[in-house]
């Protein structure tokens, strides 16, 4: 996955608007914008390193003449200590700069990291780890980026991307037969179409249907097994369901192509770093 500026911009825009709508009263009042200085961003845990991009483009929005200088690159395994980056410039660029640039960069970095660990994990059956929608708002192609840096894949970005039958849309379908047959008749053939389940009756059913991918939610080990044998390498078995860290190594099942997690995104904990002045 790559990003550009025209991708980023807008986002790094409105953070800083949020961040100081009417200037920076510390630093408008205490410099008069001709003093230079040189910071570090230095890394307070270990951890891998993803979107120092992302934080250069902070500084330069803020000012172009600001030289932003990475000493490590994207997907890097980094230790507690270890310089990130070197900036020089404006001292006040680099002050107005510094928090929204950090917000991004240990947000992205946490994602990276956890994203690593998780595809390990998920690995040891053959499978990949992939994110969901449960991203923060306006962030969204951040923090999928970030998975990607971990190691991981993307699931669908947005509504408009892919059908995905959840419950509700088979609850006000009727059936997944029902609903899979009217959707086919409006998508393109080249959309995929996923269907959610959620026991081994509804997985023979989204088998019947020619579900492309189907979604084993909230399934144990040994239904998520005989939901294999059900279906038989008919389509992309993707196990899915409040899976963590924690209780990914119960999932494990050889066959299971796809482990989707939020967890990736909406409960990481953002890597420690910080921009000192040297």
């Amino acid at each position: 996955m790559k990003l550009s500026n025209l991708m980023i911009d807008e986002i790094i825009k409105n953070a800083l608007i949020e961040d100081m709508p009417h200037g920076d009263v510390s630093s408008d009042f205490l410099f008069n914008g001709e003093e230079r200085s040189k910071a570090h961003m230095v890394t307070k845990e270990n951890g891998i390193a993803a979107g120092l991009f992302v934080a250069e483009r902070v500084f330069f929005l803020i000012d172009e003449e600001t030289v932003f200088t990475p000493l490590v690159k994207e997907g890097e395994t980094v230790q507690k200590g270890t310089v990130m980056a070197e900036i020089s410039g404006r001292t006040i660029s680099l002050l107005k700069a510094e928090r929204v640039a950090l917000n991004f960069l240990q947000r992205m970095c946490g994602i990276a990291a956890k994203t690593k660990r998780m595809a390990e994990l998920a690995s040891k059956c053959g499978a990949v780890i992939a994110d969901t929608r449960k991203t923060t708002p306006n962030l969204r192609i951040l923090e999928k980026y970030a998975v990607t840096v971990g190691g991981g894949v993307n699931h669908r970005f947005s509504l408009s991307d892919a059908v995905m039958l959840k419950d509700n849309h088979i609850k006000a379908a009727g059936s997944i037969a029902k609903a899979v047959a009217k959707i086919r008749k409006n998508i393109p053939h080249t959309m995929k179409i996923e269907v959610e389940t959620e026991n081994l009756d509804q997985v023979g059913e989204a088998v019947r249907a020619g579900t492309d991918i189907i979604m084993l939610d909230n399934m144990e080990k040994d239904e998520i097994e005989r939901a294999i044998t059900i279906i038989d390498k008919r389509a992309v078995v993707e196990v899915s369901g409040n899976i963590t860290e924690e209780n990914i190594g119960k999932k494990l099942v050889p066959g299971v192509d796809v482990m989707s997690s939020g967890d990736l995104t909406h409960s990481v904990k953002a890597m420690d770093i910080s921009m000192r002045f040297v």
